[in-house]
C-alpha cells in the first residue's frame, strides 16, 4: 500500500533518474575500458573463464620468452663452436703436414708457432662470454671464467707457452620450461664440448675387500647413486652401470681395482655427496677437493681434451717427433673433431626445437587472446547504440519530470 502525497512524484522520478544514471555510468565505464565485465557479478561464468584464459596467456608469454632466450643462446654457442671446428680443421691440416717427415726442424717450429696461436684462439672461444656477461661454456657457473690456462716452459721454445688448460665450471644442466610441464635442457659444460677422448680412470687399490660401512651417496658424472650399508664393490659396480650416468664401471682383472670408463668424449666427475665411499676405495681425495681434479694420488687417468691434443701437437712439432704426430696426436685430434661435430649437431637440433616452440607458443597466444576477447571485450557498436538509447530515455524522463513537478495533490486526485 502506497501513501498518496505531494512527494510521491518527486520520489519516483528521483529513483528512476538514479537508476538511469547508474546504467549510463556503467556503459560509459565499459566503453572507456572496452571491457564488458566491470565486476564479477556482471557475468560470473564469463568472469571465471576470463581469469583462467588470462592466467594461461601469461604463462604462454613466459614460455615464448624462455624459448626465444634459449634459441638465442644456442645460436650464440653454435657460432663459437663452429669457429672452434674451423680451428681444429686447420690444426689437423698442420698435423698431417707435420707427420710427413719431409720438413726440417725449423719448418716444424714454424708450424708449431701457428699451432700455438690456434690454441690461443681455441681457449678464447671456450671462454666466450654472452652479451649478458655470462660464460657460455661453464655449465651453471656462469659468472666464472670457464677455463684457466697454465703457462710453463716447453722444450724447444724460448718463451713461456700454454702448458695446460683447467676447467672452472661444472657439469650441471638447467631445465627451462617451454610449455606446460615440458622442459628443454641446456647443457653448457665446456668440459664436454671441448673434450676429445672418453676418459678412463684406473683405481690404484684392491677393492675386493671393500664394504660400505654406512649409507652414503656418490655422484658419478652428475648422477647420484645411493649406497647401502654392507654393499660390496660388485653391488656398487652394478648400481653405477644401471644408473643414468654415461659411465661404465668395471673391476680390473689384474689389480682388482675399481675402474671407470666414459661412454663418450667427456671428463669424468666423481665425488662423495655424503659419506666417503669413493675416498675409501682410493678413487678420490677427501670431500674438500672438488671434481674433476680430485683424483687420489694412486689413480691413473687417460683421455684428454682438445686443448691437450693441440698442446701435444705443438710440443711434438717443437721436438720434431714425426711418429707421435702421425699416431697418438692425430688420433686425439680426430676424436676431438668428431666430438665437436656431434656437439654442434646437438646444439643445432636444440635450436630448431626452441624455434618451433617459439612459433607454437606465438600461435597459441593468438588463440588465447581471441578467447579472452570473446569473453571480456565489449561490442562497441551495440554499446554505442545502447548508450544513445539510454541518453534519449534519460532526457525524456527529465522532460516528463519537469511537467510533473508543477502538479499538486488535487491534480493527482482528479
Amino acid at each position: 500500500m502506497r501513501r498518496v502525497s505531494s512527494q510521491m512524484n518527486n520520489m519516483d522520478v528521483q529513483s528512476n533518474l538514479r537508476l538511469q544514471e547508474s546504467r549510463l555510468n556503467k556503459i560509459n565505464n565499459q566503453i572507456g575500458s572496452q571491457r564488458r565485465i566491470q565486476e564479477l557479478r556482471d557475468d560470473p561464468i564469463a568472469a571465471g573463464h576470463l581469469v583462467r584464459y588470462q592466467s594461461y596467456a601469461a604463462r604462454i608469454e613466459n614460455f615464448e620468452k624462455n624459448a626465444k632466450t634459449l634459441s638465442e643462446l644456442f645460436m650464440q654457442r653454435e657460432g663459437y663452436m663452429t669457429n672452434s671446428l674451423d680451428v681444429m680443421h686447420r690444426v689437423r691440416e698442420l698435423a698431417v703436414t707435420g707427420a710427413n717427415g719431409i720438413y726440417t726442424g725449423e719448418d716444424m717450429k714454424n708450424m708449431a708457432a701457428e699451432v700455438d696461436e690456434l690454441l690461443k684462439e681455441l681457449v678464447q672461444n671456450a671462454n666466450a662470454i654472452g652479451e649478458d656477461g655470462n660464460s657460455l661454456f661453464a655449465g651453471t657457473e656462469t659468472k666464472v671464467r670457464a677455463f684457466d690456462v697454465e703457462m710453463g716452459n716447453v722444450a724447444g721454445s724460448g718463451v713461456p707457452l700454454i702448458e695446460g688448460v683447467r676447467y672452472n665450471g661444472n657439469i650441471s644442466e638447467t631445465q627451462v620450461e617451454i610449455d606446460e610441464n615440458k622442459y628443454l635442457t641446456t647443457d653448457n659444460a665446456g668440459v664436454r664440448t671441448f673434450w676429445a677422448e672418453p676418459q678412463q680412470i684406473f683405481g690404484g687399490r684392491d677393492a675386493t675387500g671393500w664394504r660400505a660401512g654406512e649409507d652414503s651417496v656418490i655422484a658419478v658424472d652428475g648422477a647420484e647413486i645411493k649406497i647401502n650399508s654392507g654393499d660390496n664393490v660388485y653391488s656398487l659396480i652394478a648400481k653405477i652401470n644401471d644408473s643414468k650416468a654415461a659411465v661404465k664401471a668395471t673391476l680390473d682383472p689384474v689389480t682388482r681395482a675399481l675402474n671407470f670408463t666414459a661412454t663418450d668424449a667427456r671428463q669424468l666427475w666423481l665425488e662423495d655427496v655424503s659419506g666417503s665411499a669413493l675416498a675409501d676405495l682410493g678413487i678420490i681425495k677427501d670431500a674438500s677437493q672438488k671434481p674433476p681434479y680430485n683424483l687420489a694420488s694412486g689413480v691413473r687417468a687417460s683421455g684428454g681434451s682438445m686443448f691437450d691434443a693441440v698442446i701435444s701437437l705443438r710440443n711434438a712439432l717443437l721436438a720434431g717427433d714425426h711418429e707421435a704426430i702421425g699416431g697418438r696426436v692425430l688420433g686425439s685430434i680426430d676424436q676431438g673433431l668428431n666430438n665437436l661435430t656431434t656437439r654442434i649437431a646437438k646444439s643445432g637440433s636444440e635450436y630448431e626445437r626452441a624455434e618451433l616452440n617459439v612459433k607454437r607458443n606465438s600461435g597459441t597466444a593468438l588463440n588465447v587472446t581471441q578467447r579472452i576477447s570473446s569473453e571480456g571485450d565489449l561490442d562497441l557498436t551495440k554499446a554505442a547504440s545502447d548508450m544513445k538509447m539510454m541518453d534519449f530515455t534519460h532526457q525524456a524522463t527529465l522532460s516528463t519530470a519537469a511537467r510533473l513537478y508543477s502538479s499538486t495533490l488535487l491534480d493527482y486526485l482528479r
